[in-house]
């Protein structure tokens, strides 16, 4: 199956002619390609034809997409189609006439295969919402929503402003200190009633009101508290409808709705990302028309991917109750990640997709899935190879989240078109669209490096949750200490923070060229983290202008050795039953504690788990073959059982037994017995339970044994 490419030059507004379109034809494999001057108007027959079978159809054009879209199922086309912006993204630039190396890139980027539909997390909605706000706001939007919803609405006792419906139309709630967790259409709600007066159960027949001497009651069925005197004329006007209790000072009340509309001024829910199904709009008038408005859309059954992929076994989050890494949790900005024992428990239902958690996972127990690393591997391969087979140069691979970084380089497009102010995204900058720009991480990074590209910047606007842009400026921070230790001139990694058109276009502009590996390397990327990280940095080693094989690194990078305190260290070997990547490990037969540099991640559960903190972590790379082979970090002479000569331990480790048990009543007498191995220790309590007591015992059995008997100071036995 061939793949058919169409580009125009928007009635000429971007340079392109016959002869860009044969040498655009030559890098992508196609033949020589036309230049329509307006694809979506009179050359649109040409689109037309070629959607007529099945062959994959690139249109370089996103403006028109949905108009594209429209001619091929009026054909009835099985035609696969892609649409890849090439005009903001360099056709529309104050370097539009260097930008057809780019354009060669990306039109090569949007005929590779699509990605392997993942697997999906179901959610079933059925219309049912809670309104909850202050009285007036809630009650006005009850109105509006109830014919398309079912609503119920949930009234702030502290807010209660406006006058109740007469007609129970939908339930009325009141209350504070409410509690929303959940999703769409598995919400869970907890208030608190102080509210003498039930509003469910409310008919609104006004006795209560005509009863009260006080006047504490009122149209809005709130009891005043300092009025009232609660001499329950009111409760008995009520009678059997049973509204009004005084008994009931506080109430815990319940309910599981599908939808949820927060009109508080501060949102229930306080994090960065909340939960599909949730809206917070606040005091503002248009979004709480728009979130009314999705509201209504959000009934029936939906799907969304399951963005993550968890190893278990490869997890560093803890181990024998010994708390270890928790960055995802730390970095999670939907709350979707909780400890669970040793491992950790991600809810599908709450990730919203960022992939953040998988950038400072330092194991890849979690890898992002929304396409996964193999797949985005390839892209930035196909890219960075058609933009150097049409002849570009010191490419750089410019990474921005879909939402919110494409909308700021289409605008910065636009701008450089319609005037001077604006320069435009360089010829030599690559767009590369990622579901959320937090998903992509150093193995990545450094992967388009190895593949050629001079510089990776990562673009964030301002709208990320401020614990994702702090997490890839420490990443950054790793990856260029990696290239600069190396001896790679220039910097490579950039982090880019833009709230406007103004600000990215100065920031692009200002980017000098570095040094980029050569030749590129030609392995593709693993799905493992720890193996990308291995071939790419290896290929960067070997391409390196300085054979650093030791690079200091900022804290939190996932490489490092450990520092051992050794007047510290007993050698208990608490590290070694706690570390997840087997990076320490005992010695069978001698008190040794060794380490191979390669495995360590830098989880601190050694450190957590040592009763002397004698372990420090040292974050660093080590590049030489000294990484994959074991070191000792510590050893000691041994202890041997006083009877029969087997190792049971360290001489520092018994010394320190016998100080602190010498003086204890329960071993007086029997101090020996700690210098023996299990075995032994069991005998000689079974011996001396069945001795005679006659005088020649009294030699020490391990002197009769030619054995030592005591431990001096110095350590020997």
């Amino acid at each position: 199956m061939t793949t058919r490419f169409h580009i125009c030059s928007c009635n000429r507004t971007m340079p392109l002619n016959a002869v860009a379109g044969q040498r655009l034809g030559e890098v992508l494999g196609s033949g020589p390609l036309p230049v329509a001057t307006q694809l979506c108007g009179r050359d649109a027959a040409l689109y037309l034809d070629s959607v007529k079978g099945d062959d994959t159809v690139v249109v370089a054009c996103t403006q028109e997409s949905a108009l594209f879209k429209e001619l091929a199922e009026e054909t009835r086309s099985v035609a696969p189609l892609r649409f890849v912006n090439i005009r903001e993204t360099g056709g529309w630039g104050a370097q539009a006439y260097a930008s057809l190396p780019k354009m060669a890139a990306l039109l090569a980027d949007a005929a590779r295969p699509q990605p392997d539909p993942l697997p999906t997390v179901s959610y079933a909605s059925h219309g049912r919402v809670l309104i909850v706000g202050s009285a007036d706001t809630a009650l006005a939007w009850a109105e509006q929503l109830s014919d398309q919803l079912s609503v119920t609405v949930l009234i702030d006792e502290t807010r209660v402003t406006a006058a109740l419906p007469i007609n129970r139309e939908y339930p009325v709630f009141s209350g504070s200190n409410v509690n929303v967790s959940g999703w769409l259409g598995a919400f869970k709600v907890k208030w608190q009633q102080s509210n003498p007066i039930d509003l469910d159960l409310c008919i609104r027949c006004n006795e209560c009101i005509a009863a009260c001497p006080e006047n504490a009651i009122d149209l809005l069925y709130q009891v005043d508290a300092e009025k009232c005197r609660r001499h329950g004329d009111c409760v008995k006007a009520c009678g059997p409808v049973g509204a009004i209790d005084f008994m009931r000072d506080v109430r815990d009340r319940n309910g599981e709705y599908d939808l949820v509309l927060d009109l508080s001024d501060a949102p229930l829910l306080p994090m960065h990302q909340t939960p599909y199904g949730y809206f917070a709009p606040g005091k503002d008038l248009r979004a709480q028309m728009r979130d009314a408005a999705r509201l209504t859309q959000m009934v029936g059954e939906f799907e969304k991917p399951k963005y993550f992929q968890y190893k278990e076994r490869l997890c560093a989050h803890s181990r024998n109750k010994q708390s270890g890494c928790n960055a995802c949790i730390d970095i999670c900005s939907a709350k979707a990640i909780q400890g669970d024992g040793d491992r950790i428990k991600v809810d599908p239902h709450l990730c919203a997709g960022c992939g953040a958690c998988t950038t400072v996972c330092p194991s890849g127990a979690l890898a992002y899935a929304d396409p996964g690393v193999p797949y985005t591997g390839k892209r930035l391969k196909t890219l960075l190879g058609a933009y150097a087979n049409a002849g570009g140069e010191h490419a750089v691979l410019l990474f921005y989240g879909r939402e919110h970084g494409g909308e700021l380089i289409s605008q910065l497009g636009r701008l450089a078109k319609a005037g001077k102010s604006h320069k435009g995204i360089p010829a030599r900058v690559i767009p590369v669209e990622l579901h959320h720009v937090a998903s992509a991480g150093i193995d990545l990074w450094l992967g388009g490096i190895s593949y050629g590209a001079s510089g990776v910047s990562v673009l964030v606007t301002g709208k990320e949750a401020p614990q994702y842009v702090s997490a890839l400026r420490q990443q950054i921070a790793i990856a260029q200490a990696i290239l600069s230790g190396l001896g790679y001139s220039g910097r490579q990694l950039e982090l880019i923070e833009a709230d406007s058109p103004g600000a990215l276009d100065a920031a692009l502009q200002g980017q000098a060229p570095a040094d980029a590996p050569v030749p590129p390397a030609k392995f593709d990327l693993f799905a493992e983290k720890r193996n990308t990280l291995d071939f790419v940095l290896r290929h960067l080693y070997e391409q390196a202008p300085a054979k650093n094989e030791l690079i200091p690194l900022p804290e939190g990078a996932p490489f490092g050795t450990l520092a051992i305190d050794k007047d510290a260290c007993t050698l208990c070997m608490a590290c070694t039953g706690t570390c997840p990547a087997s990076a320490l490990m005992p010695t069978a037969d001698s008190p040794q504690l060794r380490f191979i540099e390669k495995n360590c991640v830098q989880c601190g559960l050694c450190a957590n788990s040592c009763p002397e903190q004698a372990i420090q972590l040292v974050p660093r790379l080590c590049l030489g073959d000294a990484a994959k082979k074991p070191a000792i970090l510590n050893e000691a002479e041994p202890f041997h059982c006083i009877r029969c000569s087997k190792p049971i331990g360290t001489v520092k480790v018994i010394e320190n037994m016998l100080g602190r048990l010498a003086g204890h009543g329960a071993f007086a007498g029997n101090l020996d017995r700690i210098k023996m191995c299990g075995d032994c220790r069991v005998v000689d309590m079974m011996t001396a339970r069945h001795a005679p007591a006659v005088t020649d015992l009294k030699r020490p059995r391990q002197e009769a044994e030619g054995l030592p008997s005591t431990v001096t100071a110095s350590g020997r036995i």
